[in-house]
């Protein structure tokens, strides 16, 4: 039962972050109305769970760490996973980090910048201090950046416990006149189809992180049981808790005063709770704090899998000596999210990291349709019904295809960094025979490396992943037998 529960609240924990505090703007602003916006975001956790069902007869078919990686890697070969790990570790990571760091600085100074919005180097400076802060703990020691995780929890559920819980005292106080449908399906403007699609992004942005335990299934006890169970709970809880939240918002603020706000939070608190409201920005900091540590731990983790098959540098996959700490990824993904932080803008940065997800995932349930006709008696404990990857990837197409039309060039950007992955491929991985001269200049890197960081190789890799096994081939045998 506590290793079913430790596998629930990691996934729900890892859902639950920043973007419930920053895209419900996001999500009204391109769905023009209260009602469409609501059926948004219930319609989001929908496509969240048969993604969800989707990675977990994956993550049992093939139970290695690494996620979307791994997969696409095992199912497509080198050159596709080497595309998603690439697109992870320069936009999908660092860009989710520079947005959940920007959400803290912006909660942070909210209250001290009431009538206008925070000065842009302000948060930028904030968020950098932010970051390399945690960056230090978790180079510092594993069990402190688990401990901050585990505190930081609470102000996240904290946060959400308080607003849902005044807005349901809202709405028995019969200030419900912005739900009803009359007043709800009211639009501002008329939205396009491409809008409707920018909205289901920024939606999806909140929900991101409910592929996050396939990241770590080899530490997954008993995967083939607590995998599929954690998923079946965690995102139903999360729709629930994600649809109550907005309504709460609607109960308290028009659709005017959401879309005018930096921090809804903040708003919804200064409206309701009166001498309490300092609680709610300090509740959203704790909550973003925490997402802020808990990217930066997992990360060194998809890095490590990709040092492992080869396609990232070695460097990347060392430990320290003493703390076992992977420095080295962290500080990469560290700097990546630094710079990310000083040319972007948030709802930007979600349409950015929301399109490249959306692909990602997209890639992946193919990949699960394709492994089905490629290995058709390969040994699957969870097998779901065909209709639940290919109504994924029908969503997938027109929801990747319209987003694209709405916003070619945030869109397209991110498209064309995870081409350029394609000669870097064909140069760092596949090309063996390099010059001498090159080896030596990555050898000495490396020891340079080393020797800042006080970084090795561990010792051994104490989780053994077991050999794919493929059902025997009844058919052939009874034939067999009959001759």
């Amino acid at each position: 039962f506590r290793a079913s529960f430790n596998t629930f609240s990691l996934s729900t924990g890892n859902i639950i972050g920043s973007g419930i505090f920053i895209s419900p703007k996001g999500v009204l602003e391109h769905s023009g109305s209260v009602g469409l916006a609501l059926i948004v975001w219930i319609l989001g956790g929908c496509i969240a769970a048969l993604g969800s069902l989707c990675y977990a007869e994956l993550g049992v078919t093939i139970p290695k760490s690494g996620g979307d990686y791994s997969y696409v890697t095992e199912i497509f070969g080198g050159l596709v996973g080497f595309l998603l790990l690439w697109s992870a570790v320069l936009i999908m990571y660092p860009t989710t980090l520079a947005v959940i760091a920007l959400t803290f600085s912006n909660y942070v100074l909210q209250p001290v910048f009431p009538d206008c919005v925070p000065p842009y180097m302000a948060t930028r400076l904030l968020s950098t201090v932010c970051l390399l802060f945690l960056t230090w703990v978790n180079c510092s020691s594993v069990r402190l950046a688990t401990r901050i995780q585990d505190v930081f929890t609470v102000g996240k559920l904290a946060a959400l416990g308080l607003i849902i819980v005044v807005g349901l005292v809202q709405i028995c106080k019969g200030n419900y006149e912005g739900l009803t449908p009359q007043v709800a399906f009211e639009f501002s403007t008329t939205p396009s189809v491409g809008q409707i699609a920018l909205a289901f992004l920024q939606a999806s942005f909140a929900f991101s992180g409910w592929n996050f335990l396939n990241y770590v299934t080899e530490e997954v006890v008993e995967p083939r049981r607590n995998l599929p169970r954690a998923i079946y709970i965690s995102i139903p809880l999360v729709t629930f808790v994600y649809t109550l939240t907005n309504i709460a918002y609607f109960s308290a603020m028009s659709p005017e005063e959401l879309l005018s706000s930096n921090a809804v939070a903040v708003t919804f608190g200064e409206k309701l709770l009166g001498m309490f409201s300092v609680i709610m920005p300090i509740s959203v900091a704790l909550s973003t704090f925490g997402g802020i540590n808990g990217y930066l731990f997992t990360s060194s983790r998809l890095c490590f899998s990709g040092a492992r098959e080869g396609h990232l540098p070695s460097l990347l996959a060392m430990i320290h000596f003493k703390n076992c700490t992977p420095i080295p990824a962290l500080l990469c993904c560290c700097t990546a999210t630094i710079v990310i932080l000083c040319i972007g803008e948030t709802h930007n940065l979600i349409n950015y990291v929301s399109f490249i997800n959306y692909l990602s995932y997209g890639v992946t349930i193919a990949g699960l349709l394709y492994y089905r006709w490629k290995k058709p008696k390969l040994y699957r404990p969870i097998k779901v019904n065909l209709l639940v990857p290919i109504t994924y990837l029908m969503f997938w197409a027109l929801l990747l295809g319209f987003s694209l039309y709405s916003e070619p060039v945030v869109c397209g950007v991110g498209l064309v960094i995870m081409l350029t992955g394609v000669p870097v491929y064909f140069l760092g991985v596949h090309w063996k025979a390099k010059p001498k001269c090159i080896y030596d200049f990555i050898e000495s890197a490396t020891y340079v490396a080393q020797r800042l960081c006080f970084v090795v190789f561990p010792q051994f890799d104490p989780i053994e992943i077991s050999p794919i096994e493929e059902w025997p081939d009844k058919s052939s045998d009874t034939l067999s037998r009959k001759s």
